[in-house]
């Protein structure tokens, strides 16, 4: 029995009051400290946690704290079955957001933000914080748009609209109507008819990669498209809305396509114009880390997916990546395959090797940054090398 106590008294490291004090409050609250990595022993059951442990709380004087989980166990503890500390923390982590993120795409009613933090067994406070890191977006916002997925497949389907909207959990068709614009780019009346009242303007260009198709809707750019045959290009957009009215554009669109063709010719000068973006939650986000990627450089599907906190969901990268409809301004050239090699692209691969050509020579080229700020956009006329059609 001495022998035991000793080996424990070596075992538990010196905390001042104060600091314990501190530990036992992120205990309290299932909370990880930022600057103190720890963890915590429970005396009556011989089980060591970390301190967002999801069981049950302990009693204040049960409780020991350790540095490491070594430690603990030096002092007899055993790791916890729940919180799992003698794993890394990321395993953990991605569990309780995957679980989370099932709950909220598949619930008919949505589970609140304390019932979510509960089950992770963390203040909904710091629930929040860690799911909008890992997931990119709130808890409320992936609700959302797992909703507006729903909805979309059952429009898909031929679901009558007030049907489809119940079907995909909302409440009523005011949110759905919310929604569906941020998502769909259109009511869901309107989407479940092909485009139905929805106008897209377009104009076809000449550029250097070929002819271009650029069209947009009241929201913003909605395809920017490589081809070599403006019909096919049209057909292309028409079969994307087949019951919108398709408009060709007259000079005040002549601006959007020059800014276009403009960064076609000079990707890393971007694109200031405002865009419809129209996918699911997933290609959302991969998209947006796509436009993150510097012009000049490449990365693989596989860093994507670890950007996005998703490193399982290659196969899915690289498809919202070939789903991207709009060329450069997403830019979805610039994902290569893990060898370096250039796979797929959908507008083809001597297209994706002339932009990342084009990329490479502007990163190195000495006088990049001093080329004036307009220099290539003719506001109010096309590009010299336009001919709209």
């Amino acid at each position: 029995m001495t022998t035991t106590v000793a080996t424990v008294a070596t075992a538990v490291a010196p905390v001042a009051p104060d600091e314990a004090e501190e530990l036992w409050r992120a205990v309290v609250e299932r909370r990880p400290l930022d600057d103190r990595s720890f963890f915590y022993g429970v005396t009556s059951t011989r089980i060591v946690c970390r301190p967002g442990c999801p069981s049950r709380r302990p009693a204040r004087a049960n409780v020991r704290f350790f540095d490491t989980v070594d430690a603990a166990r030096t002092a007899g503890y055993r790791p916890c079955k729940r919180c799992r500390p003698d794993e890394p923390a990321g395993q953990g982590v991605r569990a309780c957001l995957e679980r989370a993120c099932h709950r909220l795409a598949t619930e008919e009613e949505e589970p609140s933000l304390a019932a979510l933090a509960a089950e992770a067994g963390l203040s909904p406070a710091h629930f929040q914080r860690v799911f909008k890191a890992g997931v990119g977006v709130s808890p409320k916002g992936y609700a959302r748009a797992a909703r507006a997925t729903r909805l979309k497949a059952a429009l898909n389907r031929g679901e009558r609209v007030t049907d489809a909207i119940y079907e995909a959990g909302f409440g009523g068709p005011a949110p759905a109507h919310a929604v569906a614009r941020e998502h769909l780019g259109m009511p869901p009346s309107a989407w479940r008819a092909g485009g139905a009242g929805q106008v897209i303007r377009h104009a076809q260009a000449d550029s250097d990669l070929g002819r271009v198709l650029v069209a947009a809707t009241a929201r913003g750019l909605c395809d920017i498209a490589f081809g070599d045959d403006d019909e096919a290009l049209r057909a292309g957009l028409r079969a994307r809305f087949p019951k919108a009215t398709l408009e060709p554009a007259d000079d005040s669109f002549a601006e959007a396509v020059a800014a276009v063709l403009a960064l076609i010719e000079q990707p890393a000068r971007g694109l200031d114009l405002p865009l419809d973006v129209q996918g699911t939650l997933f290609q959302r986000r991969v998209w947006d880390a796509l436009r993150a990627i510097p012009a000049g450089e490449t990365v693989s599907y596989a860093e994507v997916a670890a950007r996005i906190g998703r490193p399982n969901a290659t196969r899915a990268v690289a498809g919202a990546c070939a789903a991207n409809r709009l060329a450069v301004a997403v830019p979805c050239h610039r994902v290569v395959a893990a060898d370096g090699g250039l796979s797929g692209y959908r507008w083809g691969p001597d297209r994706k090797r002339a932009l990342l050509d084009r990329e490479a020579e502007g990163r190195d080229a000495e006088n990049m940054d001093s080329a004036p700020a307009g220099e290539g956009v003719h506001r109010g006329s096309l590009h010299p090398s336009a001919k709209v059609g």
